[in-house]
């Protein structure tokens, strides 16, 4: 039923992560999927560019696709069904466009319930789920 799952993952919330993770893994295992794990990061603005390494920016990359291998690395699927991939920019907007180059048929991913905040400045769970082509399955965060 699903072929492919995209798995978008906040690697500031360890606990959202892993519960996401594990309800990903076992529908990939159900239905022998692939699964892609993606983080987004937000660009440096470029006032900021002056006061940082030269070569900060490859240097984030390194630093991140390690980490993000390594919760790639603790899924139990073999290697060859499991990628990832690092992107920059808005949140929703690149994880809407790599599910659909992708040709993800689900994506899974972990939201905080909803509180006021979300509902004064949004929510890129709420957006992906409103816009995605594909099937959406929101897993609950972990209570505080």
């Amino acid at each position: 039923m699903y072929r492919k799952i995209l798995l978008p993952i906040d690697i500031t919330e360890p606990a959202m992560t892993d519960r996401a993770i594990a309800v990903a893994q076992e529908l990939a295992k159900a239905f022998n999927s692939e699964m892609r794990l993606v983080n987004v990061q937000s660009l440096l603005p470029v006032a900021f560019l002056d006061y940082v390494p030269e070569n900060f920016d490859l240097q984030m990359r390194h630093a991140l696709e390690k980490e993000i291998a390594e919760i790639a690395g603790k899924i139990d699927r073999p290697p060859e069904r499991v990628s990832t991939t690092l992107l920059f920019g808005p949140v929703y907007q690149k994880v809407l466009a790599e599910a659909e180059e992708w040709g993800a048929d689900l994506i899974v991913l972990c939201s905080h319930r909803p509180g006021m905040d979300r509902f004064l400045i949004g929510s890129n769970a709420t957006t992906i789920v409103n816009h995605a082509q594909c099937s959406v399955l929101v897993v609950r965060g972990v209570a505080a």
